[in-house]
């Protein structure tokens, strides 16, 4: 993205008529796969009606961004990514990973202490093999976690909920 262009996505708000329905979507986004995935939930949620702030797809990407300084960089990044918390109604986040990715993390404490209303999807398998389980400061912020090691069960337990309730 063009500089020009920051201040512009920083400032940009959501579309008319989503009040109740707008999803930020907390997620990993640094390899294909996690980016495949993150369009994937975010196309389950807009066919339920939601409209979903994808930050590798409206918001601004780190390694993609030329000629900016490291403090320029996070000042852009984070000022943004508040933003569309602070505009949202739903954290919605992948809890994928050896452990939560941490920006991920800050999303969602953000979109808690905001009041958001907060759930999780979890397919990975790593935690079950270490034997942990998913820390009670991530989880307590949740209403739910879609929690499956296939993801086409997690993926499919989504469905079945968003069919029947309004996240």
């Amino acid at each position: 993205m063009e500089r020009s262009n920051i201040k512009d996505s920083v400032q940009k708000g959501w579309p008319a008529g989503y009040e109740g329905k707008r999803v930020y979507l907390a997620s990993p986004m640094f390899n294909k796969m996690e980016k495949d995935y993150n369009i994937k939930l975010a196309g389950i949620l807009e066919e339920y009606g939601y409209t979903v702030f994808v930050p590798q797809c409206e918001g601004l990407e780190a390694a993609l961004l030329k000629d900016i300084t490291e403090d320029e960089l996070v000042k852009i990044i984070f000022a943004l990514d508040k933003a569309k918390v602070e505009e949202s109604d739903i954290i919605f986040m992948n809890l994928d990973g050896r452990v939560p990715d941490e920006g991920a993390c800050v999303e969602l404490g953000m979109g808690y202490a905001l009041g958001k209303r907060c759930y999780g999807i979890m397919t990975d398998t790593r935690t079950v093999e270490s034997g942990m389980t998913l820390n009670p400061m991530i989880t307590g912020c949740m209403i739910k976690v879609f929690m499956d090691y296939d993801g086409d069960v997690a993926v499919a337990e989504l469905r079945d909920y968003l069919s029947k309730n309004s996240l």
